[in-house]
């Protein structure tokens, strides 16, 4: 039983990580789509919408019967589509527009932060010395890989601090759900509800606009649909099986490999520079994983 429960928690943690590398290369989409004219917030939109259609067609696949929830729980599915991606996807997008990216990548990545604080108060998750280390190497990490400097305001830092919290919770949130549903019933639900709320702050007008005038439709949903797959529906697939078989805290601080991974697209993809302090960082982030995965020597979840 012992082993089995082993191998489940390690099998969780490679899913989260390997989630972390497919959302590191969103800034490769997101920068085509930009260019083509569409704002950050019509990105979040056309990327949450075809996602959510794509996780319904597979909830459809895999479990029918999975479209039927109990209308107790409607709440929580509009929290986790509203409140946590919807949320921390236009959070995220407006401290990138007031301040730098780096400066919005780190207040992103206070979400660790928020998920233990919220785990010890929701799910009475314990913090272990193990865990507090992790998260400080991986916060360090988070930090020194994306840099310091560029513009800070009161209302991008307030905006970033809502990304990290609205990241956070849906560990918190997804943890309350599976515990009555599979992780396609939570995606599909969740992403339908985000998509569909994201329409009301994309300015839609515009943004139909934008899509009748563009040089090949089929090309430019071609594009959607592949942005939403690497960067939606397979990591947060993943990353609701894996959180569906380790605690919130953990799954926070092992997702955090995400900016290492979107610092090594920019330089083998974007050719963009790296710094010796970025590579400092990129260990640090490596160390907190290797933290948590060393096994202590009780049954405790780590």
């Amino acid at each position: 039983m012992g082993s089995t429960k082993t191998k489940s928690g390690a099998l969780g943690d490679i899913l989260i990580i390997i989630a972390g590398l497919f959302w590191g290369s969103m800034g490769i989409f997101v920068r085509h789509l930009n260019g083509l004219g569409f704002t950050s917030i019509q990105v979040a939109c056309l990327r949450l919408t075809m996602a959510g259609l794509i996780f319904a067609v597979i909830l459809l696949i895999k479990d029918p019967k999975g479209f039927k929830i109990n209308p107790k729980d409607i709440p929580l599915f509009l929290a986790l589509g509203l409140v946590s991606i919807l949320f921390f996807t236009c959070c995220y997008f407006t401290a990138i527009r007031l301040m730098t990216m780096s400066t919005a990548a780190i207040l992103l990545y206070t979400s660790p932060i928020w998920v233990m604080i919220l785990a010890i108060i929701f799910l009475k998750e314990k913090i272990s010395l193990q865990k507090a280390i992790a998260l400080v190497l991986a916060f360090a990490g988070c930090v020194l890989v994306s840099g310091f400097g560029g513009k800070v305001t009161l209302g991008g830092i307030l905006a970033g601090l809502g990304s990290g919290l609205g990241y956070g919770l849906y560990s918190i949130f997804g943890t309350f759900a599976l515990k009555k549903y599979t992780p396609y019933t939570v995606t599909c639900y969740t992403f339908l509800i985000a998509g569909a709320g994201s329409v009301f702050v994309a300015d839609p007008a515009d943004l139909f606009s934008k899509i009748a005038n563009t040089e090949s439709i089929p090309g430019l949903l071609g594009f959607v649909l592949l942005t939403s797959v690497v960067t939606a529906v397979i990591p947060f697939l993943l990353y609701t099986l894996g959180l569906n078989r380790t605690t919130a805290g953990k799954a926070a601080v092992l997702a955090t490999i995400e900016p290492v991974a979107a610092t090594l697209f920019g330089v083998f993809v974007m050719k963009e520079s790296i710094g010796v302090i970025a590579v400092l960082g990129i260990f640090l982030v490596l160390g907190a994983i290797a933290v948590l995965s060393v096994k202590k020597g009780h049954s405790e979840p780590a």
